[in-house]
């Protein structure tokens, strides 16, 4: 299984929206279940959304952050609509086999991204 590979970071202001996609190559995210976490620097890692069972959300992007799958695309995005400076981090896209009620666990996850920027900045 190869690594998922993020996309759609960058810079944007209090308020703002960003939509973080996650591609996959050489197998299909359709089968597998797909969570986005965040990392701010001194920080732990922590979940953001993830879609397995069902689409689940931290609570502290309830509301503002919607995950969805584009199957022909074989991509996963995370939309993000009304960001906040407390958004600023790393964001990771992860990949698990099997099907989890309670996917916001980093440990579930074998497969991570790189990783993409985000900031949001006033």
């Amino acid at each position: 299984q190869s690594q998922p590979v993020e996309s759609g970071g960058g810079l944007v202001q209090p308020g703002g929206s960003l939509r973080l996609s996650c591609a996959a190559s050489g197998f299909t995210l359709a089968y597998y279940t797909i969570g986005w976490f965040r990392q701010a620097p001194g920080k732990e890692r922590e979940g953001v959304s993830c879609s397995s069972a069902g689409t689940y959300y931290a609570d502290f992007v309830q509301g503002r952050f919607t995950i969805s799958r584009d199957n022909a695309k074989n991509t996963v995005y995370l939309q993000m609509n009304s960001l906040k400076t407390e958004d600023t981090a790393v964001y990771y896209c992860a990949v698990a086999q099997g099907t989890y009620y309670d996917c916001l666990t980093a440990s579930t996850y074998r497969s991570w991204g790189q990783g993409t920027q985000v900031t949001v900045y006033s």
